[in-house]
């Protein structure tokens, strides 16, 4: 009897070849190429979504601010040749709920050519801004007025106030741009 434990070999052993199981390769590579098209599509996407924020943020920093019209102030010059127009202006303005404090022709005597002014004092900046919307296309003249009140000059070109579904419209997009961009609407 032998005391040695070593296992007795049948043959000779088999040799190495040096050659790898190909399958498993394969499955390595399919796998690394899923998820490479993964964080391909992540990060296009990340980056689609971070196009679409600044999109967003961009409309939203130029949009007119949403304001309620009885905390706006103004005061609305005709400065054409129109009689009555101030008059007509104004009452259509406190309709819509605007406080009308003084309607007139322009005390200025300035020549107004397109649709008009907006003339304010820095504290009116935002209610100018807002009153861009019922005059598209409006010159913005700010002065040195120290109170929060805008005057609404009637230039030749004035085609009227905006219908309230108009002003709906352009206030809309402003209002859903910030809400994507995540900016709180004024």
């Amino acid at each position: 009897m032998s005391t040695t434990t070593d296992r007795p070999t049948v043959g000779p052993r088999p040799r190495r070849s040096g050659r790898r199981p190909l399958p498993p390769l394969i499955f390595l590579l399919v796998l690394a190429i899923a998820a490479l098209g993964v964080w391909w599509k992540v990060f296009g996407d990340a980056a689609a979504d971070e196009d679409r924020e600044e999109a967003a943020c961009a409309v939203a920093s130029t949009a007119p601010p949403q304001l309620d019209p009885t905390t706006v102030r103004l005061r609305v010059f005709n400065a054409t040749d129109t009689a009555g127009l101030a008059q007509q202006v104004g009452d259509e303005l406190r309709a819509r709920g605007f406080v009308v404090e003084e309607v007139a022709n322009d005390p200025t005597e300035r020549e107004v050519t397109g649709v008009g002014e907006i003339r304010h004092g820095p504290r009116g900046s935002d209610a100018a801004s807002y009153m861009t919307v019922y005059m598209p296309g409006a010159g913005d003249w700010p002065d040195t007025r120290a109170d929060d009140r805008v005057d609404f000059v009637i230039g030749p070109d004035f085609p009227g106030v905006p219908s309230p579904e108009e002003v709906a419209a352009v206030l809309a997009p402003a209002s859903s741009a910030a809400a994507e961009c995540d900016v709180p609407v004024s």
